[in-house]
């Protein structure tokens, strides 16, 4: 009998807080149900399936929870990684509850199961001393000033909203991530596994072979491609807010890029033509999947993951 093929489904940010919400769990849920109502397919396809997801967003708004908690009543302060980890948990759980229900709504019976997850890092990663990823709420540049002035925090200028500010943190590559051969024999044995989440929570092995804690936030997209390259997965998905990678985006010479190989892909990439603080970091990731062993990886929105029209793929060579 063939092997069914083993996917990994990287839900973005949008897939759960859209950024004209305030964020509440009325929101969040439904949110997250209209996106896992397209992943049905691949189910019904015979798919295994392993379902990772950012909490850009969560993080953020924990940490505001958890200053606020320190000046108010003298809480003591949470740690990121520790922050990194309630997001994993809160999100998750919406996740494998709502996809419960929605296996049940159409008559499919799957075991789901979320699982905390730590990913390994390297303590010397340079990318400690240069903080670059975006968590939390966007804000203007008079309150990102005054945040920074009373914490020390590091704010960079948003991407896509014009004149909008927001903390960035250190961003460390991932290397390793623990519990990958269970996560693979359930995965391939039919469950559905939640893990990764928001990148997974960054830890290191220090001299004695101890795992230890750091201060950051790992990249989803990066984190799910090492994943993906550690379970053998086939197939990476990585779902944004737009339908296909595009050359020269909102430019009067936009144009589509629905397959690339690995050569090409690197040829754009290194030209600069994603950009830094959107498309480039998973045209990175499906690279990485797809040089260490994956058969495809496809970026595209969720909405279009059903109608193979849609989405960008990318592969070692072309077919």
């Amino acid at each position: 009998m063939e092997e069914k093929k083993l996917a990994v489904i990287a839900l973005g940010g949008n897939a759960i807080l859209r950024g004209n919400q305030k964020g509440t769990v009325e929101e969040q849920n439904q949110n997250i149900r209209e996106t896992l109502e397209n992943l049905i397919y691949l189910v019904r396809e015979g798919y295994n399936l392993i379902i990772t997801h950012g909490n850009g967003p969560q993080v953020g708004n924990i940490l505001m929870s958890d200053d606020a908690g320190v000046k108010m009543y003298g809480l003591p302060p949470m740690t990121l990684d520790m922050c990194v980890a309630y997001s994993q948990g809160e999100i998750g759980y919406m996740i494998e509850r709502n996809l419960r229900n929605i296996l049940r709504e159409h008559g499919l019976t799957r075991h789901v199961v979320s699982m905390i997850s730590q990913v390994v890092v390297d303590e010397h990663d340079p990318a400690l001393q240069n903080p670059t990823k975006r968590v939390g709420r966007i804000y203007t540049r008079e309150e990102a000033d005054k945040l920074a002035a009373e914490h020390g925090w590091i704010f960079k200028e948003e991407i896509k909203v014009e004149g909008g500010w927001r903390r960035v943190v250190p961003s460390p590559a991932p290397i390793d991530f623990k519990n990958a051969a269970l996560v693979e024999r359930m995965a391939r044995s039919g469950s559905i596994v939640i893990t990764g989440g928001g990148g997974g929570i960054p830890v290191y092995v220090d001299g004695e072979g101890m795992l230890q804690p750091l201060e950051g936030v790992i990249d989803k997209d990066l984190a799910s491609a090492m994943i993906g390259a550690r379970v053998k997965a086939d197939e990476l998905y990585i779902l944004t807010d737009v339908p296909y990678i595009y050359k020269d985006f909102r430019k009067p010479t936009q144009e589509v890029l629905e397959f690339l190989d690995y050569a090409d892909a690197m040829k754009y990439l290194e030209a600069g033509t994603f950009g830094e603080g959107s498309m480039a970091p998973k045209i990175r990731a499906c690279l990485s999947f797809v040089e260490k062993g994956g058969q495809k990886a496809v970026i595209t929105e969720a909405t279009k993951l059903e109608d193979r029209r849609y989405g960008s793929k990318i592969t070692m060579h072309y077919d």
